[in-house]
């Protein structure tokens, strides 16, 4: 009897710790289970209240990275440029500069060329990247892209340096024409002749700096402002009586055809100047007693009817590798004709500008020997008025390094080319 007792108080007894041991393991598995572990906190960063907002709302490129490099939010335009891939920061020089900062805390910044993803022309991408830390444990790069701005900046400065050399030429000649009226100031017929130098070279120079003034003008104002309904008849009209002169001295015929009863939306200074100097490049290129034609038509397009106003010459014509480059400042496809007709290499540029302003382009046609086709297609003014105009066309601004705008087109012309000009006696 005692010692089934014994027994039985054994097995009691037994069976309570067995519980109290259950009990414990599960309570303590529980705990375990809540506590973060190593792991957890790696994978599972948290960034600081608010900065998800701010970040998306920059508009420089965001990576955030923790303590092991790895990517915890990068924006959009970092996956755009190429900075993250896989889930790690791609370039090795701005993961240098996270771990650094990391490491001491310290800000920075540096000034990066990248190679262009999807590119095989070896092209760069100037960026500039900043690193700086973010709480205890995180680090923020932020990576602005320069490359527009180097290239507007390269643009910038060619131009000036091409307008010194334009200047500095007939600067030049006339101090040497003024040296030479002042050693030859006893031979009337001597400074008869070089004042008469002296007056082509100023004229030259006004010429120079007038079109410095246009072309500034027309890339910085909005024509659209004081926009009217302009005659094409009327411009052409304006532009023949413009080059009435040279064109007499070399017995050169301007015909006018399809003019009448259309009508373009835009300003009428810049419209009558970029035609006049359309017809005037044709005058000047062009053989002694050949021929200048100019032809306007409608033209149905998706939308809105546009106009198109042709200037054709029997003149040298343009090779292929210049008519690429025809409408970029200061280029000239015959420099030595170009010094004898007063040309400043502005003309085609100005034309440019006042196409894309107006929401329309201007293009070329020519074969070597046989003559230019240039094309003004503008939008007619009822169309134009009637929808508005976006003169915030792409690629108005937009050059490459040697100031070819983005978007100029070469294409056959549309109209017959004149005939080539018999060789006469």
């Amino acid at each position: 009897m005692d010692v089934n007792a014994a027994v039985a108080a054994a097995a009691a007894i037994a069976g309570v710790l067995t519980g109290v041991i259950a009990m414990l393991a599960f309570r303590w598995s529980e705990r375990d289970q809540k506590r973060p572990t190593r792991t957890s906190l790696h994978t599972d960063p948290v960034l600081p209240p608010g900065v998800d907002t701010v970040l998306s709302v920059l508009r420089s490129s965001a990576v955030v990275l923790d303590e092991a490099d790895a990517v915890v939010k990068a924006s959009s335009a970092a996956y755009a440029l190429g900075l993250v891939r896989g889930g790690k920061l791609a370039v090795e020089p701005m993961m240098q500069m996270a771990r650094d900062t990391r490491r001491d805390g310290e800000i920075r910044q540096v000034e990066l060329d990248l190679p262009r993803r999807g590119t095989g022309r070896g092209e760069a991408l100037a960026v500039s990247a900043r690193v700086a830390p973010l709480g205890s444990r995180l680090v923020l790069l932020l990576v602005e892209d320069l490359t527009e701005a180097r290239r507007i900046e390269a643009v910038r400065r060619d131009f000036v340096a091409n307008v010194s050399h334009e200047l500095k030429t007939p600067v030049g000649a006339l101090s040497l024409l003024s040296e030479a009226v002042m050693d030859a100031s006893d031979d009337p017929e001597a400074v008869e002749r070089f004042a008469g130098r002296m007056q082509i070279e100023a004229t030259r120079l006004t010429n120079l700096v007038q079109e410095l003034i246009d072309l500034s003008r027309v890339q910085n104002d909005d024509p659209l402002e004081d926009a009217e309904p302009v005659r094409v008849d009327e411009l052409v009209a304006e532009a023949i009586d413009r080059c009435r002169h040279q064109a007499g001295t070399k017995q050169i015929t301007m015909a006018a055809g399809g003019t009448a009863d259309l009508s373009i939306w835009g300003n009428r200074g810049q419209l009558a100047a970029a035609l006049g100097n359309l017809v005037e490049n044709a005058v000047n290129y062009s053989p002694a007693r050949t021929r200048v034609g100019i032809a306007a038509r409608r033209v149905t397009a998706p939308g809105g009817d546009l106009i198109e106003i042709a200037v054709t010459d029997q003149g040298i014509g343009i090779s292929e590798k210049d008519r690429e480059r025809v409408f970029e400042r200061f280029y000239r496809v015959d420099p030595a004709r170009s010094r004898q007709t007063g040309g400043t290499g502005l003309g085609l540029a100005i034309v440019k500008h006042v196409a894309a302003s107006h929401g329309g382009e201007v293009t070329v046609w020519s074969s070597e020997g046989q003559g230019s086709t240039f094309t003004l297609r503008l939008p007619e003014a009822a169309a134009a008025r009637d929808r508005g105009i976006d003169h915030d066309m792409p690629g108005l601004d937009d050059e490459d390094e040697n100031g070819q705008p983005d978007g100029t087109t070469t294409v056959t012309s549309p109209y017959e080319p004149l005939p080539a000009p018999e060789v006469l006696p």
